[in-house]
């Protein structure tokens, strides 16, 4: 995934030549880490108290903007007491779970914020999840509540009688400026415009009871069973990412951070929004990114900064040159997975001069940030790490004669492993048995505990690293992590289909790897061209669109080991290539309803990148 030079290794004298630029942060900096570690799990801490903070200290500079919707810190907060004064009549307390589904909007932010003053865990829905893993996200952190934007209804509705949830728990905000026009409720949904319009403005008691050990989100990653896996993210995680990426990111009220990232995931609702939490700057937000008006928006909104992942770089370098590329005030952004090919290029065409490249999972407790700006790195760990040797066949840790793992040396990869202590505590999933999964015992001497991220990293010196790629059972695409299981689960329920095989593949020129299945049909089966444009319509209709495979391998049998296990390896070194196989291949290109023979000479434009995946 990513390709080092000696001249990305990192030692004392890099660091002493960026200490210049850097001293300007430090008091800052400063006063964020002593938020982020003079904490105890029982101290009051998180979203509520930072946000009223920043209420004070800007009550009339604008909190957010959408579209042509502008919010005060003090609008912006008093609606999100309203939100927070009606569900503490509704009986919610802290401990309990509200399910939140709405795309990126304000009357997210809004929700979001009030929920937060009352300690209730907002579990945050992906809004492209339907059927059985809709069912099962929803279920499965048991809410009390359930919030949905019109544009999700019809995914809601069609679940509904599998929710256990009472039928008068499910609440509704229309689809357009709710605090004009609340709209008019379908039958069997509360009103939630409506219903909050006659409740307080003012904050409510409960903001500094809230303490950092109570949960903040949830946040589905992607399950190896098939199904999500709810991640608990605390208010004590939250103060960690707000006095550490916020405060190194250094907004002040002039600045503006555009975020069109869903706000489902944490690099959205966490890291760019703390930023501006931290210094009371403006949050601009889109429904969904697009790239013809990226540029455009940016301008639209004055902004000064940007959340991204690596995906929506990649977008925006292959959109042809324009005069916006330099037409803005942009000069900081914020996120995770830039490409190191592209590094250098992205910061010279639109005049960025600080990319604060982070590492961090939604469930882990060791995280990175690129706070001495040097480029293709995840930058700087704070948190005990350790990066051991990693044998790939085995699948494991290697382990010398004593039982102990190995360090690798600089400017080797390495398996990234997290320390788990009292001050970077392991939160964990909602079900123990994954958390036995992911903690390594024994690492260094007996008795230790650290989190297995399942991330192999490069050690580039002076405790920075390199993200390389990611392990296991999932794999990203369009910066989204996809779990190969539940996908394989979905493939099997096409009739013809007896087994899928899920792996994730390199296309050159994209970030993260698409989805491709191997699969195996019941005897007598084969697949004509009715079956190529079903399958497409049925998988779409059951996974999201980033989880639909794009290519396809007919197997007449799939490979397993003595363990039955399935042999990815293999079919992943093949991949699409059909010089590399006698198996019939197929691939879904970019805007096509239906799978068609991957040939020869499509193959050679793939590579070419005459195809935009």
């Amino acid at each position: 995934m990513s390709h080092t030079t000696q001249h990305d290794l990192i030692g004392l004298a890099d660091v002493a030549a960026k200490i210049p630029k850097f001293i300007g942060k430090v008091p800052n900096l400063i006063q964020g880490l002593s938020q982020a570690y003079l904490r105890t799990p029982s101290t009051p801490a998180g979203l509520g108290i930072a946000f009223e903070k920043a209420v004070k200290r800007n009550p009339h500079g604008l909190a957010l903007m959408f579209e042509e919707q502008r919010f005060s810190y003090k609008a912006l907060n008093e609606w999100a007491n309203q939100i927070a004064h009606y569900y503490l009549s509704q009986g919610a307390r802290k401990g309990d779970v509200i399910a939140v589904m709405l795309e990126n909007r304000p009357e997210l932010i809004a929700t979001v914020i009030g929920l937060a003053k009352i300690g209730v865990t907002i579990a945050l829905v992906n809004t492209s999840q339907v059927g059985k893993v809709l069912t099962h996200s929803i279920n499965l952190v048991k809410p009390v509540a359930l919030i949905v934007g019109e544009e999700c209804r019809a995914a809601v509705e069609e679940i509904r009688q599998a929710l256990d949830l009472p039928a008068d728990r499910l609440d509704w905000f229309a689809d357009q400026e709710t605090q004009r026009d609340a709209g008019k409720a379908p039958n069997g949904f509360n009103n939630l415009a409506e219903k909050i319009d006659h409740f307080p403005k003012f904050n409510p008691p409960t903001t500094h009871s809230v303490q950092g050990k109570d949960g903040l989100f949830y946040i589905y990653t992607s399950g190896t069973t098939g199904l999500p896996k709810a991640v608990v993210f605390t208010h004590s995680r939250w103060t960690l990412a707000y006095g550490t990426y916020g405060h190194v990111l250094n907004l002040n009220p002039k600045d503006v951070m555009y975020v069109t990232l869903p706000l489902y995931h944490a690099t959205g609702i966490v890291v760019c929004w703390c930023g501006v939490i931290a210094g009371s700057a403006t949050l601009a937000i889109r429904r969904k990114y697009s790239t013809s008006s990226f540029w455009k928006d940016v301008q639209k909104f004055n902004a000064s900064a940007i959340g991204y992942v690596g995906e929506l770089c990649r977008y925006l370098m292959d959109a042809p040159p324009s005069a916006l590329d330099q037409d803005h005030r942009v000069t900081k952004m914020i996120g995770n997975g830039m490409r190191p090919n592209i590094w250098n290029k992205f910061k010279q065409r639109f005049g960025i001069e600080e990319i604060l490249e982070l590492y961090a999972s939604s469930e882990g407790n060791v995280g990175f940030s690129n706070i001495f700006n040097f480029d293709n790195t995840v930058g700087f760990s704070p948190t005990p790490y350790a990066i051991v040797a990693f044998d790939k066949e085995k699948n494991e840790p290697v382990r010398d004669a004593r039982g102990w793992c190995q360090k690798v040396k600089k400017g080797e990869v390495g398996l990234l492993i997290g320390k788990i202590t009292r001050r970077s505590p392991f939160d964990g999933y909602t079900d123990p048995e994954k958390n036995k999964a992911v903690i390594l015992k024994g690492v260094f001497q007996r008795g230790d505990q650290y989190f297995n991220t399942g991330d192999l990293v490069r050690n580039i010196g002076f405790r920075h690293a390199q993200f390389v790629d990611r392990l296991g059972d999932t794999f990203r695409w369009k910066g989204e992590n996809v779990s190969t299981t539940e996908v394989e689960n979905i493939l099997c329920d096409y009739d013809k289909i007896a087994e899928a095989v899920v792996y994730g593949v390199e296309i050159p020129e994209t970030n993260g790897r698409a989805g491709m299945a191997a699969i195996t049909l019941n005897a007598d089966a084969t697949l004509d061209e009715h079956d190529l444009q079903q399958m497409v319509s049925q998988f779409k209709q059951a996974l999201p669109g980033y989880a639909v495979p794009v290519f396809l391998r007919i197997q007449a049998q799939v490979e397993t080991t003595g363990t039955f296990k399935y042999q990815k390896n293999k079919l992943k070194e093949q991949a699409f290539n059909p010089a590399a196989t006698t198996d019939r291949l197929l691939v879904l290109l970019p805007g096509a309803a239906a799978y068609t023979d991957l040939t020869p000479e499509i193959f050679e434009q793939i590579q070419t990148y005459q195809y935009r995946f």
